[in-house]
């Protein structure tokens, strides 16, 4: 990698090694007998799975390109959080590890925000295997609660493709978005190709429903964000909206705001 990057990369490094608290170490403020703060070298190296001569050449800019294991090594040994975790691996010109499911739980500021919305704004949040896990009052006049049975009762790609869609949104606007149902599936599958969820909901779809089959052969990929939407209240008739996306890269959550238009 550049000279400008490894330099950077291996100050990281050095800052890292010296936050982090060694074995045995004070952490509560008291005097350490230790002369520096931090790990060793050797420390580090061996917490790593790496030599420390290895770990030297890599603080001082002389290694060649680590691998994903080594900074996977690296980070861990060193305590670092997903942000520091994803810093340390685009300083050495890799991109972030991908997380291995989304997060189980709504950050709570998040709530709190998309309960402080009023009436009029309908917001939603739905992780990266595509389940709704909250919706404010707005949201639910128009969507209804996220109750209901089955496995997939949850899912906003399976709900594309039941009634319940042509009635919210209409023929023109159900047949959108059961096209952009199915290319958001392909790229949660893409992002956890591994996960069973997902995987047994595209063998539900595609065994009950030929739009979707018809879709999901054209292999199309979500890109759209933002967009006008229609949406049918059940007592106020057909109202408009501007939907936006908003992404939630530590937790993946989508957060899907509805601002009235007109």
């Amino acid at each position: 990698m550049p000279a400008t990057i490894e330099m950077d990369f291996g100050q990281y490094l050095r800052h890292r090694r010296a936050v982090t608290v060694a074995p045995g170490q004070a952490v509560d403020g008291r005097k350490s007998r230790r002369r520096v703060p931090g790990l060793r070298r050797q420390e580090l190296a061996e917490a790593a799975g790496i030599s420390v001569e290895y770990y030297t050449r890599l603080e001082q800019g002389r290694a060649p390109h680590p691998s994903r294991e080594v900074l996977t090594g690296l980070a861990q040994a060193t305590n670092c959080s997903t942000a520091e975790r994803d810093h340390l691996f685009r300083l050495a010109g890799e991109l972030p590890p991908e997380p291995l499911s989304p997060a189980s739980e709504v950050r709570p500021g998040l709530l709190r925000l998309l309960y402080g919305y009023d009436d009029t704004v309908p917001v939603t949040v739905h992780d990266g295997r595509l389940d709704v896990m909250a919706r404010n009052a707005a949201a639910v006049d128009i969507f209804g609660p996220v109750v209901g049975e089955g496995r997939y009762r949850r899912n906003i790609v399976h709900q594309g493709f039941t009634p319940a869609a042509r009635e919210v949104l209409g023929d023109e606007g159900a047949d959108q978005y059961a096209r952009w149902a199915t290319a958001e599936l392909r790229s949660a599958m893409g992002r956890y190709p591994g996960d069973e969820h997902l995987r047994s909901l595209l063998t539900e779809l595609s065994a009950t429903s030929a739009t979707f089959r018809d879709h999901w052969a054209k292999s199309e990929v979500a890109q759209r964000r933002s967009g006008l939407k229609r949406l049918r209240h059940p007592t106020r008739g057909w109202l408009t909206f501007q939907s936006e996306m908003l992404y939630d890269a530590e937790r993946d959550h989508w957060i899907v705001v509805y601002a009235p238009v007109g």
